[in-house]
């Protein structure tokens, strides 16, 4: 049985959109049990049309909400021990609860999971990992927003943790990973990104096959399996891509409505425009994982509905399910505590990278 601990009060929407999408994802995943942190009365009353959720779920009530435009460390002085997004973290790591999913203020959430989940050893920074739609099928990309920039041992940490994450997620057993940068060629890019390669080059983990450089159109593509880059630039390319989603979108409902052969075209191909239309919903995966702490806590979009809000919690079951935290815990320890690297030493002396000393 997994239990799914919920900020309730979480989103531009809060319950009315929480607890329907809960509600979705119990109906696929008839197991799990819920935490519903919040205020009682508004948590109750959209439960009202969702019995069997009701029924598996356990309400505790929190006075204070975590507003959406808070900034970060007056949410950790005003919301700490009492907010429904630190209390719906808190379950995770007093282990009432597997995972924690809310649809809040992003800065708030990843500062409270953070100082009390406390990042894993070895990890210095933990990432947003968000699932990224291809023409292969899906891909894992982070860093999307969690810290600017990153050390080469850092986008290294963050390959193995998103190896883990496909791992975990879409079942490939020895996942590609690639380094976003400006070209393939190894001379090309920052001096970390390079130096990054080379350790993932030299290290040869288990866990994954290291492709090499990727460009910006490989995302798409869906080159290798995991994309890694520091949270400045992958931040704007997920933007970038739910933009130009949207706009391709528009374009198309301008296009079949503009005169009567292009109306009569879309009823004849509408079975094609509706599968379209499905592979390029954002809400299919919505949904970034919080990397590198000890426990899963999953960010939804703010804005999403019902739908999107069930795929947050699909993906929190999946998380939990396939023991994605142990095979973190198992890849990073191998990478930092290997021959060379902090592991048993060589010639008497520390063999680590500069960056992991």
């Amino acid at each position: 049985m997994i239990t799914v601990s919920v900020d309730a009060m979480g989103g531009d929407h809060g319950p009315s959109v929480v607890i329907p999408g809960a509600a979705i994802s119990l109906s696929r995943h008839p197991g799990m049990r819920f935490l519903l942190f919040g205020k009682k009365d508004e948590i109750e009353a959209a439960l009202a049309g969702h019995p069997k959720l009701r029924e598996a779920s356990t309400i505790v009530h929190c006075d204070v909400a975590v507003k959406m435009d808070d900034k970060p460390s007056q949410a950790l002085r005003n919301g700490r021990w009492k907010s429904s997004m630190w209390k719906a973290i808190e379950a995770v790591k007093s282990g009432e609860a597997d995972v924690c999913v809310s649809a809040g203020n992003t800065g708030a959430l990843m500062a409270m999971s953070r100082f009390c989940l406390r990042t894993m050893a070895d990890i210095e920074r933990p990432a947003i990992a968000a699932i990224w739609p291809t023409l292969r099928g899906e891909s894992i990309v982070l860093d999307v927003g969690a810290t600017i920039g990153a050390n080469a041992l850092q986008l290294v940490d963050f390959s193995v943790m998103g190896a883990a994450m496909a791992r975990a997620l879409i079942e490939v057993e020895r996942p590609t990973v690639g380094l976003l940068n400006v070209g393939v060629e190894e001379i090309k890019g920052q001096e970390e990104v390079k130096e990054a390669g080379r350790l993932l080059r030299e290290a040869d983990l288990d866990g994954l096959d290291y492709h090499g450089f990727v460009e910006g159109d490989d995302l798409g593509r869906g080159t290798v399996d995991v994309v890694v880059t520091e949270g400045f630039s992958g931040n704007i390319a997920l933007k970038t891509a739910e933009g130009t989603a949207r706009q391709i979108g528009e374009y198309l409902r301008a296009a079949m409505s503009r005169t009567l052969m292009a109306r009569l075209g879309y009823v004849l191909a509408r079975g094609a425009f509706r599968r379209l239309s499905d592979r390029m919903d954002p809400r299919k995966v919505n949904g970034g994982v919080f990397l590198g702490l000890n426990g899963i806590v999953v960010k939804s979009h703010g804005g999403t509905d019902d739908e999107g809000f069930a795929a947050a919690v699909d993906m929190a079951h999946d998380m939990v399910r396939n023991g994605l935290v142990d095979k973190i815990h198992h890849d990073i320890h191998l990478f930092h505590d290997g021959p060379g690297r902090g592991g048993p030493e060589e010639d008497g002396e520390d063999a680590r990278p500069k960056a992991a000393q």
